[in-house]
């Protein structure tokens, strides 16, 4: 809950920045960000899925997954100094527990999780020290390397699908082509779990809220 009020209190803060950045902000020594460039960022992200919504078949309950701490590479070019794409990539393993069931507490399994995500973006202050941004997009969530915990659940599949995405960020030049990143993404994902062969359906909304901290550079 602590992670998820900073989080929340963090997006805010972006937005705000977003109308209180002066054109008189500091400029980077070689222009900042502009038309042809290309920014290529490393990340360490904590993916927090939020299971807003959940429920199992047949034993009831609901579904929890667990937070994963994870790196993550990135990639934009900018059309413009303000308008740019994102491609981003990560993976992370995730650990799926049925709560409050008619069984109790039953472990489910783990599952792999490959998101990547396409976001347009626009960047505030581009030629300024501190520059940020918001996107929106898409993203395909695969999972793969799925197992059952085993004991009641003996076989376990999950199901891809595509979801929207929202971002929030925040690049700061360092020094010439250097940046620190901050970014938050929150992903809008349903996905459904077929236990022992389908005997047992779960469905979540997963909704995934991603935190990043890293390092760009741009070309």
């Amino acid at each position: 809950m602590f992670i998820k009020a900073i989080t929340g209190g963090f997006v805010a803060a972006l937005l705000a920045s977003t109308m209180l950045v002066a054109p008189a902000a500091a400029q980077s020594a070689d222009g900042g960000k502009s038309a042809g460039s290309i920014m290529v960022r490393a990340r360490v992200i904590d993916v927090m899925p939020q299971n807003s919504t959940s429920s199992i078949s047949a034993i009831g309950g609901s579904v929890k997954t667990t937070d994963m701490v994870t790196p993550e590479v990135d990639f934009s070019y900018f059309f413009t100094e303000n308008i740019a794409v994102e491609l981003i990539a990560a993976t992370s393993r995730h650990s799926i527990t049925g709560s409050r069931t008619a069984l109790g507490n039953v472990p489910v399994g783990s599952t792999w999780v490959l998101p990547p995500a396409l976001t347009a973006q626009y960047h505030f202050n581009p030629k300024g020290q501190f520059s940020p941004y918001l996107g929106a997009g898409v993203n395909y969530t695969l999972f793969y390397g799925t197992s059952a915990a085993g004991g009641t659940v003996n076989k376990l599949s999950m199901q891809s699908n595509f979801g929207a995405v929202l971002q929030a960020g925040l690049d700061i030049n360092l020094e010439g082509r250097w940046y620190a990143n901050v970014d938050v993404k929150q992903i809008f994902l349903d996905t459904k779990a077929k236990l022992n062969g389908g005997a047992i359906v779960a469905k979540t909304a997963l909704n995934p809220t991603v935190v990043g901290l890293g390092v760009g550079y741009r070309f």
